[in-house]
Order: structure tokens, then C-alpha cells, then sequence
């Protein structure tokens, strides 16, 4: 099993709005950067994941998903009205992909990126690197294990 930290802004898509959506599933689409991308393309069924706000007053991990479809190509791309539409990608060359999340637990309060920066185990953490901006990107087992401990002893 892989762990990944999945961000988006809650003013576009939030963990609430995830757990109104049929069966609490949704497709993970828009992302256009191909170092995500690839990520995405990493992700197997049953993998788990962090849900991230970020973009907010307080950006942190807000929950936890699992991904119950591994990746296929992302049908906004291909959307002339979507606001991810990407002109260069088509139905036989797809460039961007998705993965369908669904939601398995929303966090009873933030687990804020102050609180992970606070922790020197996690300095290595892909998210706490300078300039780090992917929407995407994978943990390591430790860091997993050692976020949701915290996040038990709350």
C-alpha cells in the first residue's frame, strides 16, 4: 500500500464536499502538473490518502481517503467549457488523468501545516520543502503512521 497527501483549495472542492457526493466518492481531476500527474498515475486501488486544504485561513489536513479507482484519463481536459480544458490533450492521446477518491474519515479539527512544520521528524516530509507547491504527492510510511497517531491522541 502507498499514502499520498491530495490538496485542494476548499473554496473549489472541500472534504465536506466530498462527503455530500453519492457513496462519498469523487473523481480526483484538474490536475495540470505532469510531476502529479505521474502521481496519480502511481495510485492503486486501495492506497490511502491524506485530504488537504490548502489555500485558506488555516491549511492543514482536514481527513483521510482512500482511492477506489486507479487512474484513467480526466474527462475535463477534454471539456471545451471546463475551466481545466486542455486543447493538446484528445481521446487517443490523453495527457491528464483521475483518480476516484471516496472519503473515509473527516479529522475532528485540523491537523495544520504550522503543527506538521512544529514537528522535527517530519522536516523531510515532501510538503514541508520550500517551494513545495504539488497538489500530489506521496508520503512515507512513517510519516503516515506518525500523523495519524497524532491525530488518534487528540
Amino acid at each position: 500500500m502507498n499514502y499520498w497527501l491530495m490538496k485542494s483549495e476548499p473554496t473549489c472542492f472541500s472534504i465536506q464536499d466530498l462527503a455530500k457526493r453519492p457513496h462519498q466518492t469523487e473523481p480526483w481531476d484538474g490536475v495540470r502538473n505532469y510531476q502529479a500527474r505521474n502521481f496519480l498515475l502511481a495510485m492503486k486501488k486501495g492506497d490511502l490518502a491524506f485530504f488537504y486544504h490548502s489555500s485558506c485561513p488555516t491549511p492543514g489536513i482536514v481527513g483521510m481517503i482512500k482511492i477506489v479507482n486507479s487512474a484513467y484519463p480526466d474527462k475535463t481536459a477534454l471539456q471545451v467549457d471546463d475551466h481545466h480544458y486542455d486543447p493538446k490533450s484528445t481521446v487517443s492521446k490523453p495527457r491528464w488523468v483521475s483518480v476516484d477518491v471516496q472519503l473515509i474519515k473527516i479529522f475532528k479539527s485540523i491537523i495544520s501545516l504550522e503543527d506538521l512544520k512544529s514537528q522535527a521528524v517530519l522536516k523531510g516530509m515532501r510538503l514541508l520543502q520550500k517551494g513545495n507547491r504539488l497538489s500530489v504527492m506521496p508520503l512515507t510510511a512513517f510519516e503516515w503512521q506518525h500523523i495519524m497517531a497524532r491525530e488518534h491522541n487528540r
